[in-house]
């Protein structure tokens, strides 16, 4: 798999220089691609799950327009109803932004540490969470090669994309420092065909990797425990105006961990059944362990429901994940997660957004303990734009509730020495800045 994936890398590469001169196009790239959505972790137990990692990854803990909910991989905040018209020559796009932010915990825990996460993990201290810049041409009718490069760093960088339960992807420590990093052509057959090979955003889930494409400014807990980016291949088709189906095959369920040397695949459709409404259905299956039998494969399915009008955008997420356990006795482990996020805008400046979710993992395979989380985030949202430039201000209030054997957050009281005790609820207050900038040029 580790090999598979850095080929994919190497050939997006090499594809990349071509994409520059174009060539005639016949079609609009599909609406299912444009989406874009975690360090070393430590062998949990057999029934631990990815997230143990999460928190003890001292070294090791995505970006633009490509997996977030803004674009359209999956129905999410910056979903475009229409695909953009097309300019008359081949536009290129480029920016960047810095997203900073204080996490206030008022269990004020002596390790600064959100228990069992993946990104906005650190808390009671100022962190840089992530800092991007992107190069991108999204292919056309006028210029069939589209590519996109995407760098990056900072704290939410050093998580995602690894695994607990899996050994590190050889090159992971230069790899997680790219976000959508891709080639695709707009071959011209029937309504167009879109192929796309690299790094590239996910197919699961409603919530990008990068909080600035988000409603909210932390992510679910259903987010954090699905891929926010994918390494491999995926063909998507306009099957008619309403209805886009893709199909991917990528090298694992995280793209930076080597469980085995098998590929995962998977495939979504997409539904416009209403001018407001979208449905999105996605599966993804394939081997997590070394044992790659069939019986121990990983299945998700991940179904999204977005309705969007010019003042409200509401959705339902739901997604169940299981996976029998290569360990005696096989036992299966089971997860399930629902959000229902709801966010309304007031001004061309102020918004605000009340996110309910629930995470069941019943055997901790996937947050590292067995427990069901109960969350609620309140935003209030100011964007400031200047030109091509731009600063989002976000105040949150999160609070999570977890319960069950092991669960909980971490507290200011140690266990014993240097083992942090454990309370089941927790409230963060959060101010999070972000500044952005978004071009294009015409070469």
């Amino acid at each position: 798999m580790g090999k598979f994936g850095l080929l994919i890398v190497v050939a997006a590469w090499s594809c990349a220089a071509y994409a520059q001169t174009g060539s005639p196009q016949g079609a609009v790239r599909s609406e299912a691609q444009q989406e874009d959505r975690r360090g070393t972790p430590q062998a949990p137990p057999p029934l631990s799950s990815e997230g143990a990692a999460f928190q003890n990854a001292p070294s090791q803990i995505v970006l633009p327009a490509a997996q977030n909910p803004q674009n359209d991989s999956v129905p999410g905040p910056k979903a475009s109803d229409q695909p953009p018209a097309q300019p008359p020559d081949p536009e290129w796009q480029y920016g960047g932004f810095i997203d900073a932010a204080y996490l206030q915990d008022f269990n004020y825990p002596s390790n600064h540490l959100f228990r069992s996460r993946g990104t906005a993990y650190k808390v009671d201290e100022p962190i840089l969470n992530m800092a991007a810049a992107y190069l991108r041409k999204t292919a056309s009718e006028s210029s069939r090669w589209g590519m996109e490069l995407t760098l990056q760093g900072g704290q939410d960088s050093r998580i995602f994309g690894f695994s607990a339960t899996a050994p590190n992807l050889a090159g992971s420590e230069w790899l997680r420092h790219l976000g959508p990093t891709d080639v695709s052509y707009l071959a011209p057959l029937g309504k167009g065909l879109t192929v796309q090979a690299g790094i590239f955003p996910s197919f699961i889930g409603y919530d990008s990797l990068y909080a600035k494409d988000n409603f909210n400014y932390t992510r679910p807990w259903g987010a954090d425990f699905t891929p926010y980016l994918m390494m491999g291949v995926n063909a998507s088709y306009p099957m008619t105006s309403k209805l886009t189906g893709t199909a991917f095959v990528v090298n694992g369920y995280w793209h930076l961990a080597d469980a085995n040397s098998a590929p995962s695949s998977g495939g979504q459709l997409a539904y416009k059944a209403t001018e407001h409404t979208t449905v999105k259905e996605t599966v993804l299956f394939g081997p997590h362990q070394s044992d790659t039998g069939f019986k121990f494969w990983r299945f998700l399915w991940d179904s999204i429901v977005e309705w969007k009008s010019d003042r409200v955008t509401t959705a339902f997420e739901y997604h169940v994940g299981t996976e029998k356990i290569a360990a005696p006795g096989n036992p299966r482990a089971l997860w399930m997660f629902a959000q229902l996020p709801v966010h309304l805008v007031f001004s061309k400046n102020w918004s605000a957004t009340v996110r309910p979710e629930v995470y069941w993992d019943r055997d901790g395979r996937a947050t590292g303990f067995p427990q069901t989380v109960k969350a609620n985030t309140t935003t209030l949202e100011y964007r400031i734009p200047y030109r091509k430039a731009g600063a989002i201000v976000r105040l949150e209030h999160r609070i999570d509730d977890s319960r069950g054997p092991a669960g909980g957050f971490f507290h200011d009281g140690e266990v014993v020495p240097g083992v942090a005790g454990l309370t089941p609820t927790q409230n963060l207050l959060i101010l999070g800045v972000i500044l952005t900038l978004d071009a294009q040029f015409h070469p």
